[in-house]
């Protein structure tokens, strides 16, 4: 096992503002999808990341399953999965996720994964495969696809990107100045390469980065100058949330004003959309990510 870098505990929790507080779900839709994945032992990381946005997009037809197990090779500071050896591949998953998309009718579909470092592919095979498997049997849906950088063995992110998925996105997480502490097997530039790559194979490309990890105002800038440099399209912002007493803390809480100015600025900068709020996250409003772009199909 890789242990997590223990962070030492702040004398003084930060109470959460109140413009983080969330509704319950609501909906004739999400009960119905509710009652699919109850009925069904459907499994999506909307639940198990005990997302807040859940039933707003299941009630919007999005959903997210997350892909090559539940245990990860690496060791964020800022991410609650489990780290260490990770389990044989499941040669049947791409068909039980896609078996779960077409059970719950889902309209838009982000798959995402741990990083699997220990596999020569870097888990590609089997992202390939469920994209495969989910266009068999849900040839209407859209999909969306958050991959890690695998490695820099483009080889492998290029049998993702030949399946064509409507959107891909990897997430810079932070800005460059955090990365070596808060994503510690990352890479700023490798990361950005990633990104230029999926811009160039002539997909919709997007990223995520997380606030209130200490980044300065001068620090979004600059990774938003990078991000339009190597061809992003879609950037979402949203704060980050310390999971456990042992993970990075939450170094400061932004203020939802703070963040309308950030999207306008992204924009400005020749962002083509900016999802920026205190509650976004990589999928919240992903149905709407699929605008029209100049040279992207």
């Amino acid at each position: 096992m890789i242990d997590l870098p223990v962070v030492p505990a702040v004398t003084e929790v930060k109470r959460k503002p109140d413009w983080l507080r969330v509704k319950l779900p609501v909906g004739k839709e999400y009960a119905q999808v509710r009652s699919l994945v109850d009925t069904h032992k459907l499994h999506t990381i909307c639940e198990s990341g005990n997302c807040p946005n859940m039933g707003e997009c299941w009630g919007a037809g999005t959903a997210t399953f997350m892909i090559l197990g539940n245990i990860c090779t690496r060791s964020c500071s800022f991410c609650a999965v489990a780290t260490g050896r990770p389990l044989a591949v499941d040669v049947d998953e791409p068909n039980r996720v896609a078996n779960s998309v077409k059970l719950m009718g889902v309209k838009h579909c982000v798959i995402t994964s741990v990083d699997r470092d220990d596999l020569k592919d870097g888990g590609s095979i089997i992202w390939a495969e469920t994209l495969q498997a989910i266009r068999r049997e849900s040839p209407i849906t859209t999909l969306e696809t958050l991959i890690p950088d695998f490695k820099g063995q483009w080889d492998n992110l290029y049998r993702v990107l030949e399946e064509r998925p409507e959107v891909v996105s990897h997430n810079m997480e932070t800005v460059k100045r955090l990365t070596r502490q808060v994503r510690i097997q990352a890479k700023y530039d490798r990361s950005l390469e990633a990104l230029k790559r999926i811009s160039e194979f002539g997909l919709r490309t997007k990223t995520g980065i997380m606030l209130g990890l200490g980044e300065t105002q001068e620090d979004i800038f600059e990774a938003m100058d990078d991000l339009v440099a190597n061809g992003v399209h879609i950037l979402t912002l949203g704060q980050y949330l310390q999971p456990t007493r042992n993970h990075h803390p939450v170094v400061d809480w932004i203020h939802p004003d703070t963040f309308a100015m950030y999207k306008e600025v992204g924009l400005e900068k020749g962002l083509k959309y900016v999802e920026s709020g205190p509650l976004v996250r990589s999928s919240y409003h992903a149905e709407k990510h699929l605008f029209p772009i100049e040279g992207i199909k």
